[in-house]
C-alpha cells in the first residue's frame, strides 16, 4: 500500500498582483477537490503578508497528483497568473 502523498505549494504574489492570484488560485479549488485521488486541498493567506498563499494538499498518491499537474484549470491558473508572481515553491512530503 502506498503512502499518501502530502504537497505544501507557497505562491508568492507581486505586490501589485495579490488580488488577480487570489482569485485565480480559489478557482483551483472546486475542481481539484473533485478530482480522483484528492483527498485535501485547502489553501491559506498569510496574516502578516497578504500576498503570500499556501496550498496544504493530501493526495492518494503521487500519479494521481501528477494527472492533477496536468490538468486544463492548473494550465488556466498559469496562464492567467503569468507575469504576477514573484516566487512559487513546492515540496513533496509524507507524513511522519
Amino acid at each position: 500500500m502506498s503512502e499518501n502523498l502530502v504537497i505544501v505549494a507557497k505562491i508568492e504574489a507581486n505586490s501589485d498582483s495579490v488580488e488577480l492570484v487570489k482569485a485565480e488560485l480559489l478557482k483551483l479549488i472546486e475542481p481539484t477537490r473533485k478530482e480522483t485521488g484528492c483527498i485535501q486541498y485547502d489553501l491559506h493567506q498569510d496574516n502578516h503578508n497578504p500576498a503570500e498563499f499556501i496550498f496544504y494538499e493530501i493526495w492518494e498518491n503521487r500519479e494521481l497528483w501528477q494527472t492533477h499537474m496536468n490538468n486544463t484549470h492548473l494550465a488556466e491558473y498559469v496562464k492567467a497568473t503569468e507575469g504576477a508572481t514573484a516566487s512559487f515553491t513546492l515540496n513533496e512530503m509524507t507524513i511522519a
